[in-house]
């Protein structure tokens, strides 16, 4: 029969790196190979490649519309980033092609869109995703389909003024338990910069002032939020996917964090540029008070997928503005100057002998050891720094007003 002639029908797509799949970005070529190995002589019809990338959001809630009376609203959209068609063996008459027994080949090759794609996603009410369909169309069978998956990532880089920019805030609260008053807790946070990548740790600078009757537990974590829009409704999830706690803080008291270290799981980068699929970043730093809500303080994280350059400093907003050479800094700077070449090494004795001084009174001993002298004063080092000031004003001496 002619199902059984089918062996294999496969998509492999040309990778850099031959254990791990290839992941793409705008403008990208994305291409590769379908495979066809027959058991036996069978004739196509055709060969058709469809490549395609959507971002689709789909979910119900259920509503009452009285006491008996209930139905369910579905929210659904989609937005299309990729549709690229291409048929890979196919006659220009409507004949049918014969192909031998064995393997075949046919090589695929096309460029994805040059504006801006959205990172590959999966999420609970919402996935973005872009694959590769082939269909084989035979005579007196059914059309044979088969898909694949590839990941797009959109670059973001963290090494912008933006994302480089430090992050600060401060918040306080009124604790209040039973509807009384116990005093009033504040914080305050800081990060060096608003740009991350996974794998990288957060340096946390906070202040939590604690002025009510009872102790506090000061913690930090890291927040993703997931938002699906369709049809004006927006559904999110939220997950926390770091975490950091501290020591109480006692009554009355006051304690800060130094640099206290939150370090980024593996986690997808941020997705901003979707219409309807987002991903956001917080870092939240708050105090929990026994018997009262918790006081929270939230800043903005984004995560990129290039990393920090090694000169990237807080000062890098504005400093990355400007192309600075710093090869200067690689150059081996001697401790001491080399000292300057002997006279006789740049003077001929010829030349030395024709050399008479001026000025009869003037020393006649060997003018080498003389030049010698001279030149060794000239590149004399400097004498050593030093905090106390060697000459220093004596103590009856007032000093001077520089207006005077």
């Amino acid at each position: 029969m002619i199902f059984d002639k089918l062996k294999k029908l496969q998509v492999v797509l040309d990778s850099p790196e031959i254990d791990s799949p290839p992941v793409f970005s705008s403008g990208d070529v994305v291409s590769g190979k379908v495979v066809l190995e027959l058991t036996g002589e069978s004739k196509v019809e055709s060969l058709k490649l469809h490549a395609e990338g959507f971002a689709r959001v789909h979910w119900t809630e259920s509503r009452s519309a009285g006491s008996s009376t209930a139905y369910t609203q579905n929210y659904s959209d989609e937005v299309e980033y990729l549709n690229h068609r291409e048929s890979l063996l196919q006659t220009d008459n409507g004949e049918m092609t014969l192909l031998t027994a064995g393997r075949h080949e046919f090589p695929f090759s096309f460029q994805l869109p040059e504006e801006t794609l959205v990172t590959s996603f999966e999420g609970k009410h919402g996935s973005i995703r872009y694959w590769v369909k082939v269909k084989l169309h035979r005579p007196w069978a059914t059309v044979k389909k088969i898909k694949k998956e590839f990941t797009v990532i959109q670059p973001i880089d963290i090494n912008t003024p933006a994302l480089l920019s430090p992050q600060a805030g401060t918040k306080d609260k009124m604790a209040r338990v039973w509807y009384r008053n116990c005093g009033q807790v504040s914080v305050t946070a800081k990060i060096d910069r608003k740009g991350y990548t996974p794998g990288e740790v957060i340096p946390v600078f906070a202040e939590f002032d604690n002025s009510t009757s009872r102790s506090v537990v000061p913690k930090a974590y890291i927040t993703q939020t997931q938002t699906f829009i369709a049809r004006g409704t927006m559904k999110q999830k939220r997950a926390v996917v770091a975490t950091l706690s501290g020591a109480v803080v006692g009554a009355r008291r006051r304690v800060a964090w130094h640099g206290r270290a939150l370090k980024i799981p593996p986690v997808g980068p941020s997705i901003l540029q979707c219409r309807i699929i987002k991903v956001e970043y917080t870092l939240t730093v708050c105090v929990e008070v026994p018997g009262t809500s918790k006081l929270c303080l939230e800043l903005p994280l984004v995560m990129g997928t290039i990393p920090l350059h090694p000169f990237g400093s807080r000062t890098s907003s504005v400093s990355s503005q400007y192309s600075v050479n710093l090869e200067w800094l690689r150059m081996a700077i001697p401790e001491q100057p080399e000292p300057p070449p002997d006279y006789n090494a740049v003077v001929t004795e010829e030349q030395a002998g024709h050399c008479n001084p001026a000025d009869p009174s003037a020393p006649t001993g060997d003018l080498s050891s003389i030049m010698a002298f001279v030149q060794e004063f000239r590149f004399r080092p400097p004498p050593i720094y030093s905090v106390v000031d060697p000459n220093p004003t004596p103590l009856h001496m007032r000093p001077r007003c520089m207006t005077c």
